[in-house]
């Protein structure tokens, strides 16, 4: 509702006026110090000084501007100085003066300015929710009228727009009283009165204030109210209201024919006559509604926009279940549209919305039967060979019924026409693809899949330019992957989830779809012939990859939970750890798989369970880094391979500490095959540290015999040849064989033959005394283990016979008698 105002210019004050106000009031303030002072020569003259005149317009302006820019409060204060000032001038002029007729002229001023400070006053008083003021000043603005018949007008919209700023805040009591004063006030005088127009239209605004206010209280007198603006000047707006209110009355139906009829004989435009049968019907009148849609034609037939009468009469005959009618009348447009009567465009974008809609409804419901019929009273309204987006869908649709229906034939033609419609559109090769799992085609199913995530990486790049849900490739894909597996089709639904799991956003659905995939190639992997299983493995190890990087990004998603995280965390790490161990067989593979079972691992919490399989993890893909550059491989691979497994080992050894700290492990393994893994990794990467890591394994006195000797073992091992820490590997172990209660004749023999071969290499011209001296003892030693045991292996005494006889012609052909 428009809210109309003699100077109401609040919404629209400048900043310059709201300064002018700040300067004017100052200034204000100084003139009225001014006229007090200068009181005594007021009171004995009543003659009006310019000077005064202008203090009088300027506490009126400044508190007008206040009222304007929504700063009431602060206006009040000028315009009681105002009012103050005007009152003791009227009283002075009515003493009487030496000129009557300028006396008049004074006093009619006095009453102008008078009335003009008693609206601001009642302006005042609305707006700061003063009702009880409002009145009184409006009401003595109402008893001056008689003598300035001229401001009838004003008053009347004044009125009208306090009726306006209540109902607006939803005051209908104050709203209708307001109203029916601006109606009052306009009946006063004629002459200056507001015109007929205006006057219906606040008798509108009553009505509705009535009417919203409370209805059923109101109700007469809403209706007296329209009826009264109809009569001052009939606008549809106000009929319609009038037909509002009878409706919500529960009025007969014959009075609202008699409502309807008040405009039937005058110029009424199309919409509202549309509006109007659209309230009719909504209200259930659908005798009075239909009989008046019927009389709309009619006064229309030149009209462009006829087809809106149609459509509405449709709709509502679908909306009152009147299906049969409602083909009939579609049925008619359709013979229209081919005989010269088209629709207009938007009218008949209307209609496919309308027909398509009821379509759905059918398919919803399951009788896809009926929304085929549906379907097809829109096509045809478009000709052959036509290419449209709408046409495609509309082909589509139409497919989908087809299939519900078990006549493929037909469907593979309606997907057709959509191809030649809009061939790169998803939902066309999520048609193709229906068909094809229908059929069991695996290989086109898979090719069409393929296409849709082609298609959904484009969605994803372009969804503005598309105008597409973000939504839309994941939905067909991980619908496709459904329905593949609906139909017990594993390698289709593996590649829709493929495709499916690149797209996913969700966190939670793209590890249900991984863990879907998991589980599917392992099904697939169990029931294939071995050389048919390694695109299956690389595949596993993609997925949990995947899984690994996503859980990596998922704290940053909000819905998914740290409790979902770890949850998911320890489901694939175990798939991860299970999976190594079934691929033992293949050291490379088993590497991979503990290597990303011990990464995702570390988004688990780190208790006992989870440190234990990471040290295993980490130590089992170290064993294997080192296996495998023992194998026949360039020495850059061997490099990198070494360098990989002692990083494995430092992250193992920081786990270890931690772990120890939990429980004792007093017989675990792991520190002897860390010691050996880190000896053997850095001796044939010919480590400068490697002397330091062996200080620390000869302070340590439970250095086991078997452990030493595997070191001399590597020491020498190629490509690393560290031949005096084999030595000392050796002597450190055989003197732990020594101090032992019973000798192992067994192994000390081996024992000792390996540290007299490395001290008495063949092929030697030249020996040193010492060395000649050393390897006396090692003799010494093993003479003495001899006379003392049985045990001691016969082979071995043979060896030692021969090198010491070998060593002593050696000697006897070099001239030295020493030994």
């Amino acid at each position: 509702m428009l809210h109309l105002s003699v100077k109401d210019f609040r919404h629209e004050r400048c900043l310059s006026e709201i300064e002018e106000l700040k300067y004017r009031s100052p200034t204000l303030d100084m003139c009225i110090k001014e006229m007090r002072s200068n009181i005594a020569f007021l009171e004995s003259d009543y003659i009006f000084t310019k000077n005064f005149h202008f203090l009088l317009q300027m506490s009126m302006k400044t508190g007008k501007g206040w009222i304007d820019i929504g700063k009431a409060d602060l206006a009040d204060g000028f315009l009681e100085i105002a009012m103050s000032s005007i009152e003791k001038l009227y009283a002075k002029l009515l003493k009487g003066s030496d000129g009557e007729a300028d006396i008049h002229v004074h006093k009619t001023d006095v009453e102008k300015n008078l009335f003009k400070v008693l609206s601001y006053q009642a302006e005042s008083a609305v707006a700061q929710g003063d009702f009880q003021k409002a009145v009184k000043c409006v009401q003595r603005c109402k008893d001056m009228l008689m003598k300035l018949p001229k401001e009838t007008c004003y008053l009347s919209i004044l009125c009208y727009n306090f009726g306006v700023e209540t109902y607006e805040w939803k005051r209908y009591e104050q709203s209708s009283f307001w109203l029916s004063q601006s109606y009052d006030i306009g009946k006063m005088d004629m002459k200056y009165s507001v015109s007929k127009e205006m006057q219906a239209k606040v008798l509108r605004l009553l009505a509705t204030a009535y009417f919203e206010w409370d209805c059923s209280l109101y109700l007469d007198k809403a209706l007296k109210a329209v009826s009264l603006a109809n009569q001052e000047n009939l606008h549809p707006a106000g009929v319609f209201l009038k037909v509002k209110i009878l409706l919500k009355s529960g009025a007969s139906d014959e009075d609202i024919n008699s409502a309807v009829a008040e405009f039937l004989h005058h110029e009424m435009s199309l919409d509202f006559c549309l509006n109007t049968a659209k309230l009719l019907l909504e209200h259930g009148r659908e005798s009075v509604g239909f009989d008046f849609l019927k009389s709309v034609p009619e006064r229309f037939e030149s009209s462009p926009d006829l087809g809106k009468i149609a459509l509405l009469h449709i709709e509502f005959l679908l909306q009152n279940k009147r299906e049969l009618l409602a083909k009939q009348k579609v049925e008619e447009i359709i013979i229209g549209h081919y005989t010269g009567k088209q629709l207009l465009p938007e009218a008949l974008n209307q209609l496919h919305i309308i027909l398509w809609d009821r379509a759905a409804k059918h398919y919803e419901a399951k009788s896809y039967s009926e929304a085929l019929h549906w379907y097809n009273y829109s096509v045809s309204f478009y000709t052959p060979g036509q290419i449209d987006q709408n046409l495609a869908k509309l082909q589509r649709n139409m497919a989908s019924c087809y299939l519900h229906l078990k006549q493929v034939d037909k469907a593979k033609e309606a997907v057709k026409e959509a191809e030649r419609c809009d061939p790169n559109s998803i939902f066309t090769k999520f048609c193709v693809y229906k068909i094809a799992v229908m059929e069991k085609d695996t290989d086109k199913a898979v090719e069409a899949v393929i296409e849709m995530g082609k298609l959904a990486e484009k969605l994803s790049q372009h969804e503005d330019e598309l105008r597409v849900d973000e939504n839309t490739g994941t939905n067909l894909l991980s619908l496709a992957a459904q329905i593949a597996l609906e139909n017990e089709q594993q390698v289709v639904a593996i590649k829709a989830l493929e495709y499916l799991s690149e797209h996913l956003q969700d966190c939670r659905q793209l590890f249900a779809a991984l863990k879907c995939l998991v589980r599917l190639t392992l099904s697939k992997f169990m029931a294939e012939k071995e050389e048919k299983r390694d695109e299956d493995i690389n595949s596993m190890l993609t997925y949990l990859t995947l899984a690994h990087k996503r859980l990596a990004e998922s704290f940053t998603e909000e819905k998914y939970t740290g409790d979902m995280r770890i949850l998911d965390a320890h489901w694939f790490r175990k798939v991860a750890w299970n999976l190594a161990v079934q691929f033992r067989d293949c050291p490379e593979k088993m590497r991979d798989f503990f290597l990303l079972s011990f990464k995702l691992s570390q988004f688990c919490p780190s208790d006992k369970a989870v440190l234990i399989a990471q040290k295993t993890c980490l130590l089992m893909a170290a064993a294997v880094d080192l296996e495998m550059g023992r194998q026949q491989v360039t020495p850059s691979e061997q490099t990198e391979l070494l360098t990989q497994a002692l990083q494995h080992i430092q992250a193992c050894k920081e786990i270890w500490k931690v772990l120890k700290l939990t429980g004792d492990f007093a017989k675990d393994p792991t520190d002897t095959l860390l010691l050996l893994y880190e000896f053997e990794a850095r001796s044939k990467l010919n480590d400068p540290t490697l002397h330091n890591l062996m200080e620390s394994v000869w302070e340590q006195p439970q250095t086991e015999v078997k452990t030493l000797e595997i070191i001399a073992s590597l020491a020498m091992e190629s490509p690393a040849r560290y031949p005096v820490l084999c030595k000392k590997a050796l002597k450190s172990a055989l003197n732990l064989h020594r101090k032992q209660p019973v000798i192992d004749a067994v192994k000390f023999s081996k024992c000792l033959h390996s540290l007299i071969n490395l001290s008495l290499p063949t092929g030697l011209t030249d020996l040193d005394a010492c060395v000649l001296q050393e390897v006396w003892h090692y003799f010494e030693d093993a003479l003495s283990v001899v006379s003392s045991t049985d045990a001691y292996p016969e082979t071995e005494i043979l060896w030692l016979m021969t090198r010491a006889w070998n060593t002593g012609i050696f000697q006897y052909t070099v001239d030295d008698w020493s030994l």
